[in-house]
């Protein structure tokens, strides 16, 4: 057990090193240096300074390795808070996940899938305020757009999304591999490789799905990643293309790609149809074929293997872990968000308090008024919490007023709490959901 950290939470991030700490650890290190120098206590820390500050030696799960104890806050000087932390190394309890234990980070039991305008930096805030441990996964980034663009607009993300992986789309070694250590950099705690999005737009730029046609360009594409940065570099990928079904065309895909080094793969248990269907088409249309996905786990034990598609339930989710390492889900976590509030207690052990739909909205007020004050459109935030109330009585009314034009105009943050249901807690110091799910 390694006691006595402190972290100061103010504006960002700042670690400081006490008596005890690792002697290689000073003040004058970087975040992105600490992670390299011991990235599991970092990480750990990092989380610790995100979450809410619970005197009394109250203790929490962060995964099944590593367990944070917080001591009473006290105040500093300025304006930060100083919090006691401890953190303990829980050997007994290894996690299976391959990429993942070695540091720090929660396995990827569950993620939420890679959505072009759905999984921007917003959205991921927001659910993070409804699960700690779920892995999130960014809007796909072409390589063009962070070699040629705004590498702040496309990579910006804030400390408590973590764990995140950045999706990259690209095909030329290495263009991947410089993009892969700009996401390092950033703080980003995997790269994943998109081998699935079957877009015409995509395809023209020789990329997506169609690369499982060319299974050795990716291991060159995994490889230069891997020799460029020491985070994961995993490959979310398809089960064929085409009318191409023979399961042995996704197993020496796999193997193919596993031979550079790549251990976690994502597979979208559909085919990928190139021509003919649109996307969201290619969502629907093509059956699924979980049993592909799950023999490939069964003949692959040492890979790390995700299923992907067609998932919608919290039962859905406990018959694919029967079978598979973890599970992505998509579309569902977009439009019933709080779907995910049953998840770090159901597949990751944490029974910490979960936040109600109204004390979630309280959470992210300030965010919201950062935002405008920077200068973003109401509707860019309120757009992926509209699922929020989901089956719940005053759906309909929250929606309505969450998109409605001219009330979005006025930029008032206090929309938000208008717009919860009658007859919440919000404001009143309710903040958690204790049903058992």
């Amino acid at each position: 057990m390694l006691t006595g950290f402190v972290a100061h939470a103010s504006s960002g991030v700042a670690l400081s090193p006490v008596p005890g700490w690792h002697s290689a650890m000073t003040p004058s290190l970087t975040p992105p240096q600490m992670a390299q120098d011991n990235s599991r206590l970092f990480h750990a820390l990092r989380v610790a300074c995100r979450l809410p500050c619970a005197g009394g030696g109250k203790r929490a799960s962060f995964t099944d390795t590593w367990r944070l104890a917080w001591h009473e806050p006290q105040q500093t000087s300025g304006n930060g808070v100083k919090l006691g932390v401890t953190v303990e190394n829980t050997a007994s309890h290894q996690v299976s996940d391959h990429a993942c234990a070695s540091a720090g980070l929660p396995p990827r039991r569950l993620a939420v899938a890679p959505m072009l305008d759905w999984t921007d930096r917003h959205y991921r805030y927001f659910a993070r305020h409804i699960t700690r441990h779920t892995w999130l996964y960014t809007e796909m980034v072409t390589t063009g757009a962070l070699i040629h663009g705004d590498i702040p607009r496309h990579l910006r993300f804030d400390p408590i999304e973590s764990p995140i992986a950045l999706q990259l789309g690209g095909s030329e070694p290495a263009d991947l591999a410089h993009c892969a250590k700009l996401a390092e950099n950033w703080g980003y705690d995997e790269v994943n490789l998109n081998v699935g999005c079957p877009s015409e737009r995509v395809q023209r730029g020789a990329f997506g799905a169609c690369l499982m046609n060319e299974a050795p360009l990716v291991a060159d594409c995994v490889k230069a990643m891997r020799d460029a940065v020491s985070i994961p570099v995993t490959v979310k990928h398809r089960i064929g293309i085409d009318q191409v079904e023979d399961y042995g065309y996704l197993a020496e895909f796999v193997d193919t790609v596993a031979a550079a080094g790549c251990t976690t793969f994502i597979v979208h248990a559909r085919n990928a149809i190139l021509k003919g269907l649109s996307p969201k088409e290619n969502r629907e249309i093509p059956p699924l074929k979980y049993d592909y996905v799950y023999r490939l786990k069964q003949e692959r034990p040492e890979l790390e293997i995700l299923i992907n598609g067609g998932v919608r339930t919290l039962e859905d989710i406990d018959s694919h872990l029967q079978h598979v390492d973890g599970v992505m889900i998509g579309r569902e976590a977009y439009h019933n968000p709080y779907l995910m509030a049953a998840f770090d207690a159901r597949y990751y052990g944490d029974d910490h308090p979960v936040l109600s739909r109204e004390a979630v909205i309280e959470a992210i007020l300030p965010y919201v008024a950062r935002e405008l004050a920077e200068g973003n459109r109401m509707n860019n935030l309120t757009r992926h919490i509209l699922g929020l109330y989901q089956g719940q009585p005053g759906a309909r009314r929250f929606r309505q007023l969450l998109s409605d034009s001219r009330r979005l105009a006025e930029k008032r943050v206090a929309l938000l709490q208008e717009a919860c249901p009658l007859g919440t807690s919000l404001g009143t110091g309710n903040r958690t959901d204790t049903r058992v799910f």
